[in-house]
């Protein structure tokens, strides 16, 4: 099936109109066009705009599988491993992390900034880690939502304790951060 097959909602569904990042729920029967599904979240087109339907609530589109696309609301991020947090780890769990309307992960859009990861809590073991990220747009109302998804893959990491994911404008963000390869997925030389 291809992405742009019209698909009616089985369910009222919870989702998050895009770029505004406020909640709204599509009524079940509504015809939706998957624009993007990616980071275990879908970006799907209606006649009333673009929404992020969250993984949890993927099964709303019918048959995951049949769509082709991951229903799991919690990936696992962390490759089976009781090694010791690294910073690769972080950076590949954020590469799980995408904005709705571009396929390109957060990381290879260059928006995260700085990342920090605490020395070893003696007690647990455990590490806190703080990332500073921005946007493509200052006005852009899903910088919470991008933030949190950001977060909350962080935190499924083992050697994690917390996670706190800032959102800074100091660089402004431009084009010409993003990597190399995100460009590839752009199509940009």
């Amino acid at each position: 099936m291809s992405l742009s097959t019209e698909i009616e909602l089985t369910r009222d569904t919870p989702a998050t109109i895009i770029p505004a990042g406020e909640e709204h729920v599509l009524p079940a029967g509504t015809v939706v066009t998957i624009s993007q599904a990616l980071g275990g979240s879908v970006t799907v087109r209606t006649q009333g705009g673009l929404f992020r339907i969250a993984g949890k609530d993927i099964d709303a589109l019918g048959d995951a599988a049949e769509l082709g696309i991951n229903d799991s609301a919690d990936e696992t991020v962390e490759p089976a491993s009781d090694g010791p947090l690294s910073e690769e780890l972080v950076w590949g769990a954020m590469r799980n992390c995408f904005d709705p309307e571009i396929p390109v992960n957060v990381v290879d859009l260059g928006l995260i900034y700085d990342l920090q990861i605490s020395d070893p809590d003696p007690a647990d073991g455990h590490h806190a880690v703080q990332v500073k990220m921005t946007l493509t747009a200052q006005g852009c109302g899903m910088g919470p939502v991008i933030a949190e998804d950001v977060k909350k893959n962080i935190e499924l990491l083992s050697a994690v304790s917390a996670a706190q994911v800032d959102i800074v404008w100091d660089p402004p963000w431009t084009p010409h951060m993003i990597s190399d390869e995100g460009r590839k997925k752009l199509g940009i030389e």
